[in-house]
């Protein structure tokens, strides 16, 4: 049977949502620079061009604030959203987004957890961030991603009082130490301050291989921190930096399978530039990376029923969804009780 066969079952196209954190360099190197960080990797976004012009699947382009006060950043921006037809949308580093509490230049060690920072303060760059997007954009920004995943459901009123309609902050299957627990989070988007609130999650697609195992891996670590290692082992995500090919497509798969219609990824914009990452050590990693990628979304296009999305996109064609009585997505208050931050 062919993939278009087997693969063409599910209840709608499928929504393919490609979402870019897009922010300065030598966060792999555990640097956490507040001031001036280098944003030279922006230059490659178009690169990736092809994905939209070609293939039919728009960025998401969630911009950090040193990306939005650089100009020559934001000349590839622009280019990637007036060319190419990509959204932008907001990344907040707390640490490297003003105002600082201090003069020092770097953070030491790894920045603070959300919440472990001065709500005040926190809402207070969260303003600076969108406030540098919109001078950019000349409108408000109205997706966003919170960085390191490090966003707990208590703050989801927050992001909806500055204007947010789309967030993609919630990681299935991943418990940080001492930060948010996202394990038992759904894989698909969810009306997360109600149906009456204009506020979209949309968890980025990792799945289990079987559905049953983060209940039962849940039962045998709950309390310990090997439960984030099923990242790890038995976890599928389309993410090419996370997966290979094989899984990637079989992540698909099992989405149709399971009648899921978002297929949400994300990358950083440094993982497709020469030393950027430690996934990318040379030139020949980059290339090797967007054979990849330009591999995976070719096979997407001709092989299920599926169509691009940004973020802002699937919200809108969501609520107008719900305005008409017709509930694609489901209320937080209609899913499991299970525990988490999400």
């Amino acid at each position: 049977m062919s993939d278009q066969n087997s693969l063409s079952s599910g209840p709608r196209p499928l929504s393919v949502l490609i979402t870019m954190d897009v922010e300065e360099e030598g966060l792999f190197s555990g640097q956490y620079r507040r001031r001036n960080p280098g944003v030279t990797n922006i230059a490659s976004l178009p690169k990736l061009a092809r994905l939209s012009d070609e293939l039919g699947f728009p960025l998401t382009l969630l911009c950090s604030h040193a990306v939005f006060t650089d100009a020559a950043a934001c000349r590839v921006v622009e280019e990637m959203r007036d060319r190419h037809g990509a959204e932008v949308g907001a990344h907040l580093h707390h640490w490297s987004t003003p105002p600082f509490e201090s003069a020092e230049e770097f953070c030491q060690g790894q920045p603070p957890r959300t919440d472990k920072i001065d709500r005040g303060l926190l809402s207070a760059r969260l303003e600076s961030l969108l406030a540098a997007g919109e001078a950019f954009q000349g409108a408000p920004l109205t997706s966003f991603r919170m960085g390191r995943w490090d966003l707990k459901n208590v703050l989801f009123p927050m992001l909806s009082e500055h204007g947010i309609l789309a967030d993609s902050s919630i990681c299935p299957l991943r418990a940080y130490k001492a930060g948010a627990d996202h394990f038992l989070a759904p894989n698909q988007p969810y009306w997360a301050l109600g149906r009456e609130t204009p506020f979209l999650e949309i968890p980025i697609t990792q799945i289990p291989l079987l559905e049953c195992l983060p209940g039962l891996w849940q039962k045998l670590f709950a309390d310990s921190p090997r439960r984030d290692s099923f990242h790890f082992l038995a976890a599928l995500s389309g993410s090419p930096f996370w997966h290979g090919d094989a899984v990637m497509r079989l992540c698909v798969r099992l989405l149709r399978l399971r009648r899921s219609d978002v297929l949400c990824v994300f990358w950083h914009s440094t993982e497709i530039v020469a030393k950027g990452s430690p996934h990318v050590p040379d030139e020949k990693a980059v290339e090797k990376v967007l054979g990849r990628i330009f591999s995976f979304f070719t096979w997407l296009r001709e092989s299920v029923p599926c169509r691009g999305m940004t973020m802002t996109g699937l919200y809108r064609e969501a609520r107008a969804a719900e305005d008409a009585g017709v509930s694609r997505y489901p209320d937080r208050a209609e899913l499991a009780p299970l525990p988490g931050d999400w």
